[in-house]
């Protein structure tokens, strides 16, 4: 069969997992406002910075008694902080089922050297046993795993009465999938992830437990100037008020403030989770009716809605070697990169050859559509290629 050139291109060509497309209008006028020149610690700097951290609750409806800081070094700087600042009070168990757990993995053993650390691993497109965990322990993974496609189906596993805390990196499912604040004491995300904001910074979220275990437990390790989180055992206040521990850039400052601005204009969270939905759906649709890609995760339940991972099934090349289908999944989309229809749709380097679409908030579902059209062009196109070359 010959599939036609299609004619409709997606307006928006970006389909990264990270950084991700900007929100729907974005141009540089939304920047327009950014405090340049000026010192984030002068009144008008704490006082944008302090605009992100309350936009931040009320859109991403964070519970009043937790606290919310930006802090350096992405989503990773983070999630590290968490980690050095809270860990080793008592055991630790680490979830990872794709590259970024698996980080947190290595900390946990190489770097920080807990003892009696477990691990709990699954392979690319499955979550690791829920049932298995040990919740006198504390518990480190990912809500929404990025590079593999799969997230937990909700906090459901997380019993109320747990004696440890967790410490969830959400960076790929905050303002995207509903998030168990019950049952999170610790919540990590990015601004250039769901939101589409520029790169570099971070958000950590603290609930009273992490405050409590922070200000009663003092880790027997150094922690550097970028990782304290308290002075003399009392947690740092003003840093949830607007501070930072290092500069800022408040460029990003007024980038992120604009698209948090922009969901609370379409509707705030349940519009955020509607665009998600939709945008996944149409790849759903799509999968169910081509035969040449599935989804990297099985379990409809555990699938992704935003970092969307797929493995070409085509027999023709699911039966060659890894290294041919990574070949031949690279000519796919070098074609489209060539062709200016999609940019940064291919799976993570760690991961399975195949796809990844990202399909959160910022992005539009007419552009997916358009995408999976194109999709079909040149998946068709380079199988003839390598067909020919064979």
């Amino acid at each position: 069969m010959v599939y036609a050139r299609p004619g409709a291109r997606p307006v928006n060509p970006r389909f990264s997992s990270g950084p991700c497309a900007k929100r729907p209008g974005w141009s540089f006028q939304a920047l327009e406002g950014a405090l340049l020149g000026r010192s984030h610690r002068s009144a008008a700097g704490k006082a944008k910075l302090k605009q992100a951290i309350d936009l931040t609750r009320e859109i991403l409806e964070v519970p009043a008694d937790y606290r919310i800081a930006i802090v350096p070094a992405s989503d990773t700087g983070a999630v590290e902080m968490a980690m050095w600042s809270l860990l080793g009070a008592r055991g630790v168990e680490v979830l990872a089922w794709e590259a970024f757990g698996k980080e947190w993995v290595v900390d946990t053993l190489e770097q920080l050297k807990l003892p009696g650390a477990r691990t709990v691993v699954a392979k690319y497109g499955e979550l690791p046993d829920l049932t298995s965990i040990n919740f006198d322990n504390d518990l480190v993974f990912t809500w929404n795993g990025t590079a593999a496609g799969v997230k937990v189906p909700n906090g459901d596993f997380i019993p109320a009465n747990r004696a440890g805390l967790t410490i969830c990196d959400a960076t790929s499912a905050a303002f995207a999938q509903p998030l168990a604040w019950d049952k999170l004491d610790v919540v990590t995300f990015s601004w250039q992830k769901v939101m589409g904001g520029e790169a570099a910074h971070g958000m950590l979220i603290l609930g009273p437990r992490a405050v409590e275990r922070l200000e009663t437990f003092r880790p027997d390790r150094p922690l550097p100037k970028i990782f304290r989180l308290t002075e003399n055992g009392k947690l740092i206040e003003s840093l949830f008020e607007g501070e930072t521990i290092n500069t800022p850039s408040m460029l990003c400052v007024e980038d992120y403030i604009d698209t948090l601005r922009w969901a609370k204009s379409i509707g705030g969270l349940p519009a955020l989770y509607a665009r998600v939905n939709a945008n996944a759906k149409v790849l759903d649709s799509w999968v169910a009716r081509t035969p040449w890609i599935d989804f990297l995760a099985k379990d409809d339940t555990t699938r992704s809605t935003t970092g969307v991972c797929m493995s070409i099934v085509d027999p023709q090349i699911a039966s060659t070697s890894l290294q041919s289908q990574a070949a031949f999944v690279k000519s796919l989309i070098t074609l489209l990169e060539n062709e200016g229809v999609a940019f940064d749709f291919g799976a993570y380097r760690d991961a399975p050859p195949g796809l990844r679409v990202w399909c959160g908030a910022t992005v539009e579902a007419s552009d997916i559509e358009a995408l999976t059209h194109w999709l079909d062009w040149a998946f068709h196109a380079v199988k003839g290629a390598f067909a020919e070359a064979a």
